[in-house]
C-alpha cells in the first residue's frame, strides 16, 4: 500500500511539470540567495579570525603607547630585563604595486606560541627567515609579492589573507620605522617576579584580551545588514514554495479523497507526503547551494573591497566551501519547505473524506482566511509600534522590519480584495463586472505571488531611498570636510618644523591633522587636535552646537565630538567628557560623521600639544590657490614623492568609490529579489493556466474571443502587479525610516535624514508592472493559441 501510494503522489508532479519546476526553482532560487550571503559572510569571519590568530588578538593581552601609534624599541629590552616575557611587533602597509598589503613584523626568537605567525614559523627554516630577508605569505598575497619586490616569498596557507610576515628588522625597513614598534604582545605565562610596568614603561597602557576579534566585533553591523537581506530574499522564494504547494495540496484533494475511502490511512498519508517533501527540498537546496556558491563568488570582492575601506581590514577574495554555510542552506531549504506546507497539511489532516474538491469552495475558504490574515496584519503592525516605541538595539530594529514586513504581506489580499470589490461596484457592463469579480477569485491562486512582489518592490523602495539618502547626504558631507585644495603625508621628511616654516610662506592655510586613539567616555575612540581658522569656521555643518562653538574650542575651553560618540555614551551638550589625564572640557557641539565607525573628539591645537607633547603631525591639510605649484615646490623641496600629496578631488573619488562598492552588494540582492518575485508570478500564472479554464470557457462560449480572453488575463496581471506596487510604496518609505533612524543608528551610530525620490520610485512601478507584463504573456499567449477543442471539453468535466 505505501508503494502504491507514493507512485500515485508523484504522479501528480508527472501531470504537471510547470508546478514541479516552480517548487524546485522557487525553493532552489531562496537558498541560493540565503547561502550566498551565508557564504560570504563565514568568509569574511574566517578571514577576521585569521588575522586575529596571527599573533594571538582576543587571546593574549598587548601593551600599547598611551599616545600616539608607535614606541621605541628600547621598551621591549627593558621590559624583557625587568622580567616580562614581551614579543615586540611593528605594523603598517606595504605596498606591493597596486595593492596594500598588511606587513607584520615579529621577532621569531619571542613570537608567543599558538599564535599563528608563530605556527607557520614551526614549519619554516629559521635562519633562511632572519637573514635573507624573507616574506611568508598566503598564496594571494605571495603572488602579489613576487611580481613587486625582489624578497624571497614563503608560501603558507595558514597565513590570514593580505597578510604579510617578516622579521622585525626586514618590517621596519620596509615601512620606514627604524626602531620603533607598534606594540608588544604578553605571553600568557609570566615570571612570578616583575618589576612593576608603571616602573618600567609608564608610557604604556595593558589592553585586556577578550576573546574576540576587534574587526569581527566592528564589523558585525554590517554582515548582519546583509544577513537580513538573504533572509529576506529567502522569504520571497518561500512565498513561491508556498504558493506552489498551495495549489498542488488543492489540486490533489480529489487523489487525497480516493487515496483514503481506498483505505490509506491518514497519518501514512501525511507522513508519506512530508517525506515526498524532505526529498524534493533537499534536491532543491542541492541546487540552491551551487548557485548560491556562484552569487557569493560573484559578491565577494565588492564585500571585500567595501570592508578594506571601511574598517581597513582584508578579507579573502577566493570563496572556500564551508559547512557552516552549505548546511545552513540545506537545513533553510528543507525547514522552509515544511513550514511553507505546514497549513496545507493540516488542512488534509482536518480534510472529511468525502470534502468538496472545488475551486469556488477554495475561493470561499480563502476570502474567510483573508480577514483572519487581516487581523493579524493588525496585530503586526500594533507590535511593530510597540518595538518602536520602547525596543532597543538591533534586535528591535529588525523586529520591526519583520513586523512591517510581515504584516504588509498578510495585509495585501484584503486590500486588494477591497480594492477590487470597489471597482466591480462601479463596473456597469457585463463583461466588466465579470472581470472585477473573476480578479477577486483569483486572489487565492495569485496572493502570494503578489506578497513576494509587494516584500521585493518594498524592498526595494526602501533601501533605494536609504541608498540615495545616504548618497546624497555623503557627497555633501565629504563637500564640507575635504575643503583643503592639498593633502600633504609627510612621514618621510626628518625636519618638521622646517617644512611647516616652509608652508607658512606658500600656501594659505596649513591644517595639521594631530591625532591618538584613545578611550573616551569608556569607548575606543579618535581624538584629534584642530587648528581653529576659517577653513573650520566656514565649511563644518553641526547637527547640535552651541552659538560660539568655534570660538570655545580655539580658546581650549570646550570640545565637539561626533554623533557616534555621543549616542553610544549618551553624551549632549554641555555634558563634560575627559580626554586627557588632568583635562576635562564641555561638549560644545556634536557634529555628522557619515561612514566612520568610531567615536571621535576634537579639541584646540595648543591643548592637544600640551596633553600629548610626544605626538607629531605627519599630515596636513593645504588650503591655496595654486595647488599644482605648490606640489611642484614640496616635491622639489622637499624630496617628497609624488604619491604623498594628493588633491581634493582624488580623496573624493576614493571615498565615492568605496561608498558605491559598500551598497552594490544590497543593490545585487534587491534585483535578484525582483526577479524571484516576478518569477513567481510567472510559476503561478502557469500553474493556474488550467485551473482557470472552468472560468473562461463559459465566457468564451458565449462570445468573447480567445484572444480578448488573453488581453484580459494580462490586463489583470498588470493591474494587480500595479496595485501591489501602489501599495509597496507607502511601505517601502516606513522600512527605508526604520532603517535611517533605527536600524542604522544602532549598527553605526549615526543617522542620514530622509529625502524622497519620486523619479525613482516610478522608475521602480515601471519595472514591476514590465516584469508582470513579461510573466503574463507566456499564459496569455497559450490561451490565445488553445484549440477550441480543448475550451469544449471542459463541459464535460465535473468542475
Amino acid at each position: 500500500m505505501t508503494a502504491a501510494t507514493l507512485a500515485a503522489l508523484v504522479s501528480h508532479w508527472r501531470r504537471n511539470p510547470v508546478q514541479f519546476l516552480t517548487l524546485v526553482v522557487g525553493l532552489a532560487l531562496a537558498t541560493a540567495l540565503w547561502s550566498g550571503v551565508q557564504a560570504i559572510n563565514a568568509e569574511a569571519r574566517a578571514s577576521y579570525d585569521a588575522a586575529a590568530a596571527t599573533l594571538g588578538e582576543g587571546r593574549l593581552d598587548q601593551l600599547v603607547p598611551a599616545a600616539g601609534e608607535t614606541m621605541p624599541q628600547e621598551r621591549f629590552v627593558a621590559l624583557r630585563r625587568a622580567g616580562w616575557l614581551v614579543s615586540p611587533v611593528v605594523e603598517g602597509r606595504l605596498r606591493a604595486g597596486t595593492t596594500s598589503l598588511r606587513l607584520v613584523g615579529i621577532d621569531p626568537l619571542t613570537v608567543p606560541a599558538g599564535a599563528a605567525a608563530g605556527t607557520a614559523l614551526g614549519s619554516t627554516d629559521l635562519a633562511g627567515f632572519l637573514g635573507a630577508d624573507t616574506l611568508l605569505a598566503g598564496p594571494q598575497a605571495a603572488d602579489v609579492l613576487r611580481g613587486a619586490l625582489p624578497n624571497p616569498v614563503i608560501v603558507d596557507a595558514s597565513i590570514a589573507p593580505g597578510t604579510v610576515i617578516a622579521d622585525i628588522g626586514v618590517a621596519q625597513r620596509l615601512l620606514d620605522r627604524a626602531g620603533q614598534i607598534n606594540r608588544l604582545v604578553v605571553a600568557e605565562v609570566q615570571p612570578l617576579r616583575q618589576r612593576p610596568l608603571a616602573e618600567v614603561a609608564p608610557d604604556l597602557v595593558r589592553q585586556r584580551a577578550d576573546g574576540a576579534s576587534d574587526v569581527g566585533r566592528l564589523t558585525d553591523s554590517f554582515h548582519l545588514n546583509l544577513t537580513a537581506f538573504g533572509f529576506l530574499s529567502f522569504a520571497v522564494g518561500i512565498f513561491i514554495v508556498h504558493g506552489a504547494i498551495g495549489l498542488a495540496f488543492e489540486q490533489r484533494r480529489g487523489m487525497v479523497r480516493t487515496l483514503r475511502a481506498l483505505g490509506v490511512p491518514l497519518d501514512r498519508l501525511i507522513v508519506l507526503m512530508i517525506l515526498e517533501l524532505v526529498a524534493l527540498a533537499t534536491l532543491a537546496g542541492a541546487i540552491g547551494i551551487v548557485l548560491g556558491y556562484v552569487v557569493a563568488a560573484v559578491l565577494l570582492p565588492d564585500v571585500a573591497a567595501t570592508v578594506r575601506g571601511l574598517y581597513g581590514t582584508d578579507v579573502a577574495g577566493t570563496l572556500q566551501i564551508r559547512p557552516v554555510w552549505w548546511a545552513s542552506g540545506l537545513g533553510m531549504a528543507v525547514g522552509g519547505a515544511l513550514a511553507a506546507a505546514a497549513g496545507a497539511l493540516w488542512r488534509i489532516a482536518r480534510m472529511p473524506i468525502l470534502a468538496s474538491a472545488g475551486g469556488r469552495a477554495w475561493a470561499v475558504a480563502s476570502g474567510r482566511g483573508r480577514l483572519v490574515q487581516g487581523s493579524t496584519a493588525l496585530v503586526l503592525f500594533a507590535a511593530a509600534g510597540g518595538f518602536a516605541a520602547m525596543g532597543t538595539g538591533l534586535v528591535a530594529g529588525f523586529a520591526i522590519l519583520a513586523c512591517l514586513f510581515l504584516g504588509g504581506a498578510l495585509a495585501l489580499p484584503l486590500c486588494l480584495a477591497v480594492i477590487l470589490k470597489a471597482g466591480q461596484d462601479r463596473s456597469t457592463g457585463v463583461l466588466a463586472q465579470w472581470f472585477w469579480a473573476d480578479s477577486r477569485q483569483q486572489l487565492p491562486g495569485l496572493s502570494l505571488a503578489l506578497m513576494a512582489l509587494l516584500l521585493a518592490m518594498a524592498a526595494n523602495v526602501g533601501v533605494s531611498t536609504m541608498v540615495s539618502s545616504f548618497r546624497l547626504t555623503f557627497t555633501g558631507f565629504l563637500d564640507q570636510r575635504l575643503s583643503a585644495e592639498l593633502y600633504v603625508d609627510a612621514a618621510e621628511v626628518q625636519d618638521r618644523a622646517a617644512l611647516e616654516r616652509f608652508l607658512g610662506t606658500q600656501a594659505d592655510e596649513i591644517l595639521p591633522i594631530l591625532s591618538v586613539e584613545t578611550e573616551l567616555a569608556g569607548l575606543p575612540a579618535e581624538l584629534y587636535g584642530a587648528r581653529v581658522g576659517r577653513t573650520y569656521r566656514e565649511n563644518w555643518r553641526f547637527l547640535t552646537a552651541e552659538a560660539d562653538v568655534w570660538d570655545r574650542v580655539a580658546d581650549g575651553s570646550a570640545l565637539i565630538v561626533n554623533e557616534q560618540l555621543s549616542r553610544r555614551a549618551g553624551l549632549a551638550l554641555g555634558d563634560p567628557l575627559t580626554v586627557a589625564p588632568g583635562v576635562t572640557l564641555p561638549i560644545a557641539g556634536i557634529v555628522g560623521d557619515y561612514g566612520n565607525p568610531i567615536g571621535q573628539a576634537i579639541m584646540a591645537e595648543d591643548l592637544f600639544r600640551q596633553a600629548y607633547p610626544a605626538v607629531a603631525a605627519a599630515r596636513f591639510g593645504l588650503r591655496t590657490g595654486d595647488a599644482a605649484a605648490l606640489r611642484s615646490a614640496l616635491v622639489d623641496t622637499f624630496g617628497l614623492p609624488p604619491a604623498s600629496i594628493i588633491d581634493q578631488a582624488a580623496i573624493k573619488r576614493f571615498s565615492l568609490s568605496v561608498f558605491e562598492r559598500t551598497f552594490s552588494v544590497t543593490g545585487a540582492l534587491n534585483v535578484l529579489t525582483l526577479a524571484v518575485a516576478a518569477f513567481s508570478i510567472l510559476m503561478s500564472l502557469l500553474t493556474l493556466a488550467a485551473m482557470r479554464l472552468p472560468q473562461l470557457a463559459p465566457v468564451w462560449a458565449m462570445g468573447v474571443t480567445q484572444r480578448r480572453l488573453a488581453g484580459l488575463e494580462v490586463l489583470r496581471t498588470v493591474l494587480l502587479a500595479m496595485l501591489t506596487a501602489l501599495l509597496a510604496i507607502p511601505l517601502g518609505l516606513l522600512l527605508a525610516w526604520v532603517l535611517l533612524a533605527i536600524v542604522n543608528v544602532e549598527a553605526f551610530g549615526w543617522r542620514l535624514p530622509m529625502y524622497l525620490f519620486p523619479l525613482e520610485y516610478a522608475r521602480l512601478v515601471l519595472l514591476t508592472l514590465a516584469a508582470a507584463l513579461a510573466a503574463a504573456s507566456w499564459p496569455a499567449l497559450r490561451l490565445s493559441r488553445m484549440a477550441p477543442a480543448a475550451l469544449l471539453r471542459i463541459f464535460a468535466h465535473e468542475r
